[in-house]
């Protein structure tokens, strides 16, 4: 009988600290064959990879404890070893050589002060034994298969000069060096555009098929599980409480977890009516999964008035970046990150901007709020021409347009206290004048962003991504904004988070009346939350209409294509 390449048996994983134990991972079992993928889906915190980083033995130790259980790794099919008992010198030969890792994030995976080409180059060398001209030979001809264009020249680059989805490849090169026997792909196509996610899953899948290897394929996204794996694991709270075939799981869900994270994308809802979210079906409010996407065309309140209320006009507007300089500074060459734009944005709207990375979606935003100068052009906002004001009296109207960073870590001073951080722009402005008044105003912003008053002396690390975002959506309340630009704010969520985030703005914007830009690469987001979209491809418009028109008859060949990019799971 041939023995399963990886079979996880009663796995129990502690943290053991001063203030106790906590368990991680809760006795699961489960076992991946030569030549599959299997999916474990799961939230953050859910335990996915505390388990595969106990696969490969790099959980510090302590505080991780292994209580109970075993990992046998079998390559031949034949003989198992149990890798919670082998040496640190045994991994080290297995590690990298016989089982691989893709890490989430690249730019931390990858050592800024080596080239691309030298990190790859490092495991060839160490496993195969392969002399340096050898080895680079084999690193190019990596590079070529994981589609990286011009190989030879991407050897000699750093990870900074490379884009989100070219670091990726470059991780999923080095971990087929070796030609491993495992693979485990931890969120490796996390926060990355639609278009560059497909050719990442279509790469990870044509390898996995042409090497025969397993994979471990570790995600929070059940629509990136439909259009890869052949078996789903769902974790929750550490323990697994579904497993089987993907169609199986898609069709037929039994436990009301997996049910709840079918049920929260967006996709599977008309704009305006709210994301159901996992809690929703833990504690018995709902129960069935609404499996295909809602194609009727809601009237918006937008369109029905558009010509008198218009709030912002854009009008050629260009934003250049210098890319190639004269020995005395002077700019020879261009980037033209924002190329002769116009458009308007209408009073309580919301117009989702969409686009790749590079397009110049988060630079439009910034530059309509003057954060960066436009080159050329005019911004008139509510009459107010932004572009002939100086910044000393740009203060006065930054209380009525405000922005949600995409990142809510780095967007808030790890120093001050939330309830420091958004009470703040009230000091700032002078609005509320002793510190009782702004405190009260501070809870009263919490409590709507769902969080509770005894959040207001925490620090930022205290909370989980989806609070961070929440926190800092309360704080560009805090001003009573009548504009916000929302700059990919909920790109890197958890599905179930997302759908709490975004059932956040539509109850906030109802209640609060603003404008909204809703910057995001997610076309099935920006569909549901949107009134128009607006699709921008190399600093350009490339299309603007009604929200469904655009999603579901797109007009254009490049929006057919982003949309053609969504993993069909999305689609039930």
């Amino acid at each position: 009988m041939t023995l399963p390449l990886l079979q996880v048996n009663n796995l129990q994983v502690d943290f053991v600290t001063e203030l106790g134990t906590t368990t991680a991972v809760n006795n699961i079992s489960l076992e991946v064959q030569r030549g599959e993928i299997v999916a474990i889906v799961g939230e953050s915190g859910s335990g996915k990879s505390v388990t595969s980083l106990s696969i490969l033995q790099l959980l510090p130790s302590p505080p991780a404890r292994f209580t109970q259980g075993e990992i046998l790794f079998s390559p031949d099919g034949r003989q198992a070893a149990n890798l919670l008992t082998q040496t640190p010198q045994q991994m080290r030969s297995i590690r990298g050589n016989q089982i691989a890792m893709i890490f989430q994030e690249p730019m931390t995976s990858l050592n800024p002060v080596f080239t691309c080409g030298d990190q790859v180059m490092e495991a060839i060398r160490l496993h195969r034994k392969l002399s340096k001209e050898a080895a680079t030979q084999k690193t190019i001809e990596l590079f070529e298969k994981v589609k990286l264009p011009n190989p030879a020249q991407l050897f000699h680059r750093y990870p900074h000069q490379l884009s989100g989805g070219q670091k990726q490849r470059v991780m999923i090169a080095m971990a087929m060096s070796c030609e491993p026997d495992l693979l485990i792909c931890d969120e490796p196509t996390t926060a990355l555009d639609v278009t560059v996610q497909k050719t990442i899953l279509q790469l990870i899948k044509s390898l996995q098929e042409t090497e025969q290897m397993g994979v471990i394929f570790i995600t929070h996204d059940l629509s990136v599980v439909a259009e890869i794996a052949d078996k789903a694991v769902v974790m929750y709270k550490g323990s697994i409480v579904e497993q089987g075939s993907v169609n199986q799981l898609f069709a037929n869900p039994q436990h009301p977890y997996t049910k709840g994270l079918l049920a929260c994308r967006p996709i599977l809802h008309p704009k305006g009516e709210r994301l159901p979210v996992v809690s929703d079906f833990l504690e018995g409010r709902r129960s069935e999964v609404q499996t295909a996407p809602s194609m009727a065309v809601v009237p918006t309140s937008a369109s029905e008035t558009r010509q008198a209320q218009r709030l912002l006009t854009i009008e050629n507007l260009s934003v250049w970046f210098p890319s190639k300089k004269s020995f005395l500074g002077k700019p020879l060459e261009y980037t033209r990150a924002v190329d002769d734009v116009s458009f308007e944005v209408y009073k309580g709207e919301t117009l989702g901007l969409v686009g790749e990375s590079g397009c110049g979606k988060t630079t439009l935003g910034r530059t309509v709020l003057r954060l960066i100068e436009p080159t050329k052009g005019k911004i008139t906002y509510d009459g107010i021409d932004l572009t002939a004001k100086k910044r000393d009296e740009l203060k006065a109207l930054r209380k009525d347009i405000q922005i949600v960073f995409q990142d809510p870590y780095s967007s808030l001073n790890p120093r001050l206290t939330i309830g420091s951080a958004i009470a703040e722009p009230l000091q700032v402005h002078r609005l509320l004048p002793t510190e009782k008044q702004r405190r009260d105003k501070v809870v009263e912003l919490l409590e709507k962003v769902n969080l509770k008053a005894e959040h207001f002396d925490r620090y930022p690390h205290e909370f989980s991504g989806g609070q961070r975002q929440r926190i800092v959506i309360a704080r560009t309340l805090a001003l009573n904004p009548s504009f916000v630009v929302c700059d990919e704010s909920v790109s890197a969520l958890d599905v179930s988070v997302q759908a709490q985030v975004l059932n956040l703005l539509n109850d906030l914007k109802k209640e609060f009346g603003f404008t909204v830009i809703f910057i995001s690469h997610d076309l099935s987001v920006v569909r549901y939350i949107s009134d128009r979209i607006m699709v921008m491809n190399k600093g350009k418009i490339e299309e603007i209409g009604d929200a469904e028109q655009v999603y579901f008859h797109p007009a254009k060949d490049y929006t057919q294509q982003l949309i053609a990019s969504i993993p069909k799971g999305f689609l039930g």
